[in-house]
């Protein structure tokens, strides 16, 4: 338009796809739905109620004693149970609705960490997303994203942001889960990266496992990053390809340019 034409006289990327295919993604109580029951039906093929990821319709959002029995797997599951490498590069937290289909089992998309949680749900067992993120399939080989606050203890200073309080840690059971990962995985050449220097400093082929947090929220719109210490998007899913492809076997990779869905939220079209 800016060369003053109409804008359709270009093709788009997906416009060159060989194949197309159309999926219905409502959720089983929504017509319009969100992204939790939606990621739900693409990553484990099952319909499922708004605000609930990886159970089945029979679970009932908010209500944990719902989940047990009702739990769906993903082809994330699918594919490392098959051998294969298996990753997640998201622009929005790790434990956000779309990412968290692929590995959690939550009666509620917000239960992000234990202090999102009501004490009912705690109570009775439940576990928030970022603890299922490490528990639930073990050994995912990349994970890249924002959401670094979930993953510590309540009010740690957050590296980047030291002293900002509403960047700080936010785990009441005073896990830290990257800290966890970091002693699993030191003999398994894993490598925890929170910086686009140190994300483009690895050399992949050195590179079995990655975790890489770049945010303590949801990652800045492309548009409003700081391009000397956030990685884009296609810095990411290039370092991922690298380590996964390492595999005779293959790898699955999800990939989610997820601020999209948020600027539209917000009526930001240009972000």
């Amino acid at each position: 338009q800016l060369n003053g034409q109409s804008g359709e006289e270009t093709q788009l990327e997906m416009d060159k796809f060989p194949f197309v295919s159309l999926a219905k993604t409502y959720n089983t109580n929504a017509q319009v739905p969100d992204s939790a029951g939606t990621a739900t039906a693409y990553l484990c093929g099952v319909k499922a109620n708004e605000g609930t990821v990886g159970v089945s319709a029979a679970a009932v959002r908010s209500q944990c004693n719902t989940t047990e029995g009702n739990e769906v797997t993903s082809i994330l599951r699918w594919a490392k149970d098959a051998g294969k490498s298996v990753g997640i590069v998201t622009t929005t937290r790790v434990n956000h609705a779309t990412p968290s289909a692929a590995y959690a089992h939550s009666v509620d998309r917000d239960w992000y960490s234990d202090n999102e949680m009501p004490a009912e749900a705690l109570q009775d067992g439940c576990r928030d997303i970022a603890r299922q993120l490490f528990e639930n399939i073990p050994n995912i080989d990349v994970i890249m994203g924002g959401g670094r606050k979930y993953m510590f203890p309540k009010n740690q200073s957050d590296e980047e942001y030291p002293g900002m309080a509403k960047h700080s840690g936010t785990r009441k059971d005073g896990r830290n889960l990257v800290q966890e990962w970091i002693d699993r995985m030191k003999d398994k050449k894993g490598h925890y990266v929170w910086n686009k220097k140190q994300l483009l400093s690895l050399n992949p082929n050195n590179v079995n496992y990655l975790l890489g947090l770049f945010e303590p929220g949801d990652m800045v719109y492309d548009l409003e990053r700081n391009s000397e210490t956030d990685p884009s998007l296609t810095d990411m899913v290039d370092v991922a390809i690298k380590i996964l492809r390492k595999n005779p076997s293959g790898f699955y990779l999800l990939v989610e340019g997820g601020r999209i869905d948020h600027g539209h939220h917000e009526g930001k079209a240009k972000q």
